[in-house]
């Protein structure tokens, strides 16, 4: 029997490459999306099922979790916030959704354990990310033993972060160097159609393609 992992798989760049990096690593791919209430919900969708295509996931799941939109309190599920635009800046900014990477490791956890899963992939990045605190090495290690606390005896299921050390251009050139079709993936806050640019996910991601001198193949705006 194949092993298997829960690949969480937003269809943006590092979760991509990390769903990558698992096929690399022989595992047998099950797909978990979430549809949160993000601005960006339908472009999400769309770049999670290219990419699911791609990889030729077979068994995928997009669940929705419709109670983020009325937590609120984030630019990203709440239509009153402004998406920040001026640059990356210290602090954990607005874009940030309350323990959103503990909900969605949650959920996912009940999926590997119903699908015998060993492991679960997330692209949490530490060093380079917008200062959220649930992408840290810590949080991961200690939600981990939560998870396999509250699960069956025989369920043991490893958090596995490839990127969490990673800078963005070093992101960039892993997806490159494993062929990564980053033209299906799309990581901008704000835009569907083109990428802002402005926004810190877009300012993030531009700089990691300069700086692996490198040029991103999805469209911006004014480009």
């Amino acid at each position: 029997m194949s092993k298997k992992a829960i690949c969480i798989l937003s269809g943006g760049m590092d979760s991509t490459l990390a769903s990558y990096i698992a096929k690399n690593e022989g595992y047998e791919i099950i797909a978990v999306h979430f549809n949160y209430g993000q601005r960006t919900q339908k472009r999400e969708l769309k770049a999670f099922r290219d990419v699911c295509e791609n990889l030729k996931v077979k068994n995928k799941y997009e669940i929705d979790i419709p109670f983020f939109t009325q937590i609120g309190a984030s630019a990203l599920t709440d239509a009153n916030i402004d998406v920040p635009i001026d640059g990356v800046k210290p602090g954990v900014p607005v874009t940030y959704v309350p323990f959103r990477n503990g909900i969605f490791l949650s959920i996912a956890a009940a999926v590997a354990e119903k699908e015998n899963a060993e492991a679960m992939f997330i692209g949490v990045v530490e060093e380079d990310s917008s200062g959220y605190p649930d992408c840290t090495d810590a949080f991961i290690n200690q939600i981990k033993n939560a998870i396999n606390e509250g699960t069956k005896e025989a369920t043991h299921i490893s958090i596995k972060t490839p990127l969490v050390k990673l800078h963005k251009s070093e992101i960039v050139k892993k997806a490159l160097e494993l062929n990564v079709p980053l033209e299906l993936t799309w990581s901008c806050y704000k835009e569907e159609k083109e990428a802002c640019g402005v926004c810190d996910s877009c300012r993030l991601r531009l700089n990691g393609f300069a700086q692996a001198n490198s040029k991103d193949p999805i469209p911006y705006k004014g480009s």
